[in-house]
């Protein structure tokens, strides 16, 4: 009976770790973005710091396999709302993707303002090869936020167990995969944008 009783404890300590472990990785990302808008808004002014803000938040979203950008709206939304983060990420890359599509057609300038948006600017300049880095991005940022839209759902419904059989392990693999080209296809923008990071 003790063993019994002990299950719905642990279970309880996995669950209220996990949320804490999400709430302060939202946190961290969401103080760093808005210290950055406040240095980018002092530097060009509020109008212009805010689009400059949000195009290197898009770039966040386009050009990383992890979804930590998005997850500045897709964590609120499923702690309020109950609604899976993959479905609010995927509100959130067609957000960035229309927002860049304005800007790169209409306001071109605003990419040369810092070297992050210059780098982008390069990128989205360059179909090929270069947009296999959002591609490669995008199969990353869905195949995370799947796996961490599971990982809610099995600590709330108390299934580990029968989760992993279903190829939790394998996903993270993939997860892996992903992050190792995406490695790769960043070299070469690096390089092909002359930039050059001492390791």
């Amino acid at each position: 009976m003790s063993i019994i009783k002990a299950h719905p404890t642990k279970a309880c300590s996995v669950k209220h770790e996990t949320h804490r472990s999400v709430i302060v990785r939202f946190v961290a990302i969401l103080s760093i973005f808005i210290v950055y808008f406040v240095i980018i808004s002092a530097k060009y002014g509020l109008k212009e710091g805010f689009l400059i803000a949000w195009l290197s938040w898009s770039f966040f979203v386009l050009s990383t396999p992890i979804a930590d950008a998005g997850m500045l709206i897709d964590f609120p939304v499923r702690l309020v709302s109950g609604v899976k983060m993959i479905i609010t990420e995927t509100i959130v890359w067609a957000i960035a993707i229309g927002l860049n599509i304005y800007v790169y057609t209409f306001n071109p300038e605003i990419y040369s303002r810092t070297q992050l948006l210059r780098l982008f600017h390069h990128l989205l300049s360059n179909p090929w090869p270069l947009w296999l880095i959002i591609i490669v991005s995008a199969v990353g940022t869905f195949l995370s936020v799947r796996l961490g839209d599971e990982l809610l759902d099995v600590i709330k419904r108390k299934k580990l167990k029968l989760a992993l059989k279903h190829g939790l392990k394998l996903k993270l693999l993939y997860m892996a995969f992903v992050l190792a080209i995406s490695f790769l296809l960043y070299d070469y923008l690096l390089i092909d944008f002359g930039l050059k990071i001492p390791l």
